[in-house]
């Protein structure tokens, strides 16, 4: 007959509703209820998580992958019920069947009647009197599936997709668990991912970066051809537009961007260094300083084309 504290009361709402009817408002999403006579099955499977690789030009055009996953299936013997035969059920003596019981408890608000979950049956309405010899009661066994993943286009290095009830089988008929998939993307042996960009570094020859010339280079789903305009500096950056990667959210591709390094060689024959001699005496092979002041930074060229 001592005072009662907010814990007190608080307690006491936890217990008459099952699950703490502050989890039905933050959260909890009311777990243990079977309310207006609406039964649950068994125990809920649990979800399982898996590893998919993709390259990026998987990823540019979405996936389908047929993978194979080792994890409780229904019993084949029971249908999942977990009982011996149709004989080995019978209607639950706690709740008569109905899945719930009602509960009177007296609180400081007086007298209060709830329905809960029965304890005994797991809100199902039924108990097995003798079990499955295969599963053991338990309605499942280990087993594999084969599952077809449809990957769509656009997805990230490590985002994670969920596939509904494709995860272990619940206990006693309980529902599926879910399939969570991970991604993780290949490393392209040419280009570099940048959210929906492609990167590409091009070299070229002296020769081909001053006179212009024409090359072929990587891009996802093919090589393509590129012009390279005469008098092309090592920095300069290309833009090829569309040719990047869907977004997963949201339309249209992104672009490939292509910086060009001009290559110089180390070595040089004599024949070679006497034909440099004569182009270094060349005004036109001297660097622009007006030219060179208005060169703008890798970032700020790369700013420049996104605004």
């Amino acid at each position: 007959g001592g005072n009662m504290n907010m814990d007190d009361i608080f307690s006491q709402f936890g217990d008459i509703f099952g699950d703490s009817i502050f989890d039905s408002f933050f959260g909890g999403g009311g777990r243990g209820r079977s309310g207006g006579g609406q039964r649950s099955r068994g125990k809920r499977g649990s979800n399982i998580r898996i590893k998919v690789k993709l390259t990026l030009e998987e990823i540019a055009d979405g996936a389908k992958k047929t993978i194979k996953v080792k994890k409780y299936v229904p019993c084949d013997t029971c249908g999942g019920s977990g009982a011996k035969d149709s004989n080995s059920v019978s209607t639950c003596k706690t709740c008569g069947g109905q899945g719930a019981v009602r509960r009177v408890a007296n609180t400081i608000l007086g007298q209060m009647q709830t329905t809960q979950t029965c304890p005994t049956c797991n809100g199902s309405g039924q108990t097995i009197t003798a079990n499955c010899t295969k599963c053991h009661g338990e309605g499942r066994v280990y087993g594999e599936d084969t599952i077809t993943l449809d990957i769509p286009a656009g997805v990230t290095d490590g985002v994670e997709l969920s596939m509904s009830g494709k995860g272990n089988a619940g206990e006693q008929g309980g529902p599926n668990g879910d399939l969570l998939i991970s991604i993780e993307e290949v490393p392209h042996a040419d280009l570099k991912r940048e959210g929906q960009h492609v990167l590409y570094n091009l070299y070229l020859n002296i020769a081909d970066a001053a006179l212009g010339t024409q090359v072929e280079v990587p891009s996802i789903g093919g090589k393509v051809r590129v012009k390279i305009p005469e008098g092309t500096q090592s920095g300069h950056i290309m833009r090829l537009k569309g040719k990047g990667l869907p977004s997963l959210n949201t339309y249209g591709n992104g672009d490939q961007i292509i910086q060009v390094n001009v290559w110089v060689p180390r070595h040089l024959s004599s024949e070679e260094k006497k034909i440099m001699e004569q182009l270094r005496k060349s005004g036109n092979f001297q660097p622009d300083e007006g030219e060179t002041r208005k060169e703008k930074s890798f970032v700020d060229k790369i700013r420049g084309m996104f605004g």
